[in-house]
């Protein structure tokens, strides 16, 4: 599949690290240091735009490295980017650590994934079929 993109970075396109990898790494488009005490949480630019096709969404995701190692994940995780949406791509990071943490210009700070979805159609009904779980919810199904 090709997806069409502009980049407004001064950086490469996202790409896959390995043969295996799902998702694509984005970076950081910043003039300079942001820099994030423990709970803040900012806006982060990639100077990326894409158009995808219909049945198309794009993910995005945190990377584990940086979640372990420096406590800093996206919110609104997995954020999605519909097809028809045109605007850059912006990831919302916070901090989770204890410490301020530093995001550098060129910094891979997320996870691009593309995924193929359905749209729906309600019926609306009175009753449901039963299902071996039924209504229980949280937990319900054992630890």
């Amino acid at each position: 599949m090709t997806v069409k993109i502009i980049n407004r970075s001064p950086f490469p396109l996202p790409q896959y690290e390995t043969a295996g990898s799902a998702g694509l790494d984005l970076r950081a488009d910043l003039p300079g240091e942001v820099h994030l005490g423990p709970l803040e949480r900012t806006l982060v630019p990639t100077g990326l735009f894409i158009a995808l096709s219909p049945g198309y969404e794009a993910q995005i995701r945190p990377r584990s490295g940086l979640a372990m190692k420096r406590g800093l994940t996206m919110l609104n995780t997995p954020g999605t980017i519909d097809s028809d949406y045109r605007g850059e791509i912006k990831c919302i990071v916070v901090n989770l650590s204890n410490d301020t943490q530093t995001i550098a210009p060129g910094e891979r700070i997320a996870q691009l994934v593309v995924a193929r979805y359905e749209r729906i159609e309600w019926e609306e009904t009175a009753a449901l079929a039963a299902s071996s779980r039924g209504s229980g919810g949280f937990g319900s199904t054992g630890q």
